[in-house]
């Protein structure tokens, strides 16, 4: 497998937040690369910290144990770990494994800043996450133009109603299978993201095979 390859980053007010951007595979040969980075973030006094997943391909059991096993510690002392930007199959690994049920996981960089801000308040000295996450293959929402986001919030209802017929046809397709569904000219080519398109099915009761084959009147 390939090597790792690590940046630190600043941004928020007063620096308050650190952003790790990972490359490559985090196996048992990188990890220590890693935990190395974010021990340095901890010994430093730096809590609130980002971890941008979105080029990396792989993570191992000893990658996520990095992530558990320090998360306790950074939230007592006031901070927390917000992973972003995972690929689907990191991500199904790390829903596997119900890691979501203990780390926040976003799409991009911005939306953890912005979770951020909830608890530390506003940022004026922010830097700009379009700045910030210059490597993105996915654009946040804030560098998007205009007419762009105006479609997006008005083709909520055709897209539930999309993803409903796919479903339909396939009741025991995934998540991943879906969105390359969706992002193909019978369909639109819409392009949705990997966390967004888990909180659409949530929202409309399909987030889960059993669901999807209950709400198709298949057992």
């Amino acid at each position: 497998m390939e090597g790792i390859q690590l940046s630190v980053e600043k941004t928020g007010s007063k620096s308050s937040i650190s952003i790790i951007k990972v490359g490559g595979y985090i196996d048992t040969t990188t990890s220590s690369e890693l935990e190395h980075a974010l021990s340095s973030l901890l010994k430093a006094g730096s809590f609130n910290i980002v971890i941008d997943l979105g080029n990396v391909d792989y993570v191992s059991s000893a990658g996520w144990g990095i992530f558990i096993s320090e998360i306790k510690g950074i939230r007592e002392r006031g901070g927390d770990l917000k992973l972003v930007r995972m690929i689907p199959e990191v991500y199904e690994v790390f829903e596997l494994l119900e890691f979501h049920y203990i780390l926040k996981a976003f799409d991009s960089i911005e939306e953890a800043i912005k979770d951020f801000e909830r608890t530390l308040g506003p940022m004026s000295e922010t830097v700009p996450v379009a700045e910030v996450d210059v490597d993105s293959p996915r654009r946040p929402a804030s560098a998007r133009p205009e007419s762009t986001l105006a479609a997006d919030s008005g083709r909520t209802e055709g897209l539930e109603e999309k993803i409903r017929k796919i479903i339909a046809a396939n009741p025991d397709i995934s998540t991943i299978q879906l969105a390359r569904t969706l992002n193909t000219p019978a369909h639109g080519n819409i392009k949705v993201g990997w966390f967004a398109l888990r909180r659409t099915l949530k929202n409309i009761g399909l987030d889960s095979k059993k669901k999807r084959a209950m709400a198709n009147g298949v057992r």
